[in-house]
Parts: structure tokens; C-alpha cells; sequence
């Protein structure tokens, strides 16, 4: 069965690679673009380099990535690939929180967000806004969004929303169990550099201890994995 969403009958076909650490996600969302006549998936990669590599080959209308890849974040690699193919555009799917991390992936260059478990109409409907030039996110997320710019406050921010990107990346391999020198080698930065982002990061969570970020990180690791 087709997605709901209208097709024009002499629509140019576009093409779609799909980033995502997990091959049956990956499959999914193939099986799912085959069904639409003027979608195909040119592409697929686990991995940052592999991304790069094969849109380098397919040259791709849109990516979809997942935020969480084996050997990077998501976040990194639209930022590269907004530097590298700067004429494709970027649509995230992801598990997720999109009120957390909606806002990072449009500044990151990112064009929309849709979490994994909303039905297959949203994600179809998603590549085609993005792909007509538009920002898709949720309604909820959207007015947030506006109402951020309208504003210029965001009621809802937390503490969190003040890491920088790389800050979050070092605040979240600590939760996963990584020490310093395990940090520096997979982000190719020094252990210097990563004592400094701990420090900012416990600053700006207002924590007192190496003790009190070390469970912290681990609290948000595991919050992130039941969303």
C-alpha cells in the first residue's frame, strides 16, 4: 500500500541514501521508499565514512541519519555533509528526544526531524517537504521552535540546552562508560581538550563532583534509550 501522500504521475525520481547503525532499520526504510514511485534509495551506510562514501558515489537528493552511528554523531556528520554536498538536503530520523534535539539539527544544517516511531505517512511526508524546500518538524516542536524566534525565550530550556555540540558528545560517551583518554582517541582530540569540556559541562550543570557527572551522564545515557 502507498503512503497518503499525492505523487505526481510524471514526478522526476529522487533519490535517497539512508544512514542508520542498524541493518533491519536500514531495510525497513528501503522497503518503505520502494513502494513510492518517485523515491528510490540509492544508497545506504552504518557509519559517518560510509555515508560519505556513498553519497560521494550516488549523489543522493536527500539523507536520512539517524543521530547515533557506529563510529560518530549524527550530529557531526550533517555538519560534514552540509560542508561536502551542500546541495543535499538532510532530513533526520531518529529515536531520539525531537524536543531536545530538534533545534541542534537544524543548526547543524538539517531540513527536519521525524522520530522512528511516528507512522510511515510522516516520514514519506517528511522527505517530500524537505525535498520541496521546507522545514519539517512536529506541530509541538514547530511552535517551540517559533516561538523561540518570535520571543527570543524558551520557557522550556534546561541546563542541558547550554552544551555546545561537542560538549553534549563528551557529556554522553562519559555516560556510556568511556574515561578521558578513551574520549580523545574515538573524537581524535586530545585528553587535555576533554578535561577541559568536563569541566564546562559540570559548570554548567552546576555539578560539584567528577563523581556527580559521572552519574549524571549515565542518567541521561539511560533516559535516552527509553524514549
Amino acid at each position: 500500500m502507498k503512503s497518503e501522500t499525492t505523487e505526481p504521475s510524471d514526478a522526476i525520481v529522487r533519490k535517497v541514501i539512508v544512514v542508520d547503525d542498524h541493518p533491519l532499520v536500514r531495510q525497513g526504510i528501503a522497503t518503505l521508499i520502494a513502494q513510492e514511485g518517485d523515491l528510490e534509495v540509492c544508497g545506504e551506510a552504518a557509519s559517518a565514512a560510509e555515508a560519505l562514501q556513498a553519497m560521494d558515489q550516488c549523489m543522493p537528493d536527500i539523507a536520512l541519519v539517524d543521530l547515533t552511528l557506529k563510529d560518530s554523531s549524527g550530529l557531526e556528520l550533517i555538519k560534514d555533509m552540509r560542508i561536502r554536498f551542500p546541495k543535499v538536503q538532510i532530513l533526520v530520523l531518529s529515536m531520539r528526544d525531537e524536543g531536545f534535539y530538534a533545534e541542534r539539527v537544524l543548526r547543524a544544517g538539517a531540513r527536519g526531524y521525524v522520530t522512528k516511531e511516528e507512522g510511515r505517512y510522516r516520514i514519506i511526508e517528511g522527505i517530500r517537504k524537505v525535498l520541496a524546500g521546507q522545514i519539517y518538524l512536529s506541530e509541538k516542536m514547530a511552535t517551540k521552535v517559533m516561538g523561540k524566534i518570535v520571543g527570543g525565550i524558551d520557557p522550556a530550556g534546561t541546563s542541558m540546552d547550554e552544551l555546545t555540540d561537542r560538549e553534549l558528545e563528551v557529556f554522553e560517551l562519559i555516560g556510556k562508560g568511556l574515561a578521558t583518554r578513551e574520549i580523545a582517541g574515538k573524537l581524535s582530540i586530545s585528553s587535555k581538550t576533554v578535561d577541559s569540556h568536563r569541566e564546562h559541562i559540570k559548570q554548567k550543570l552546576q555539578l560539584e563532583t567528577a563523581a556527580d557527572l559521572v552519574k549524571h551522564a549515565i542518567q541521561w545515557v539511560q533516559c535516552q534509550k527509553t524514549i
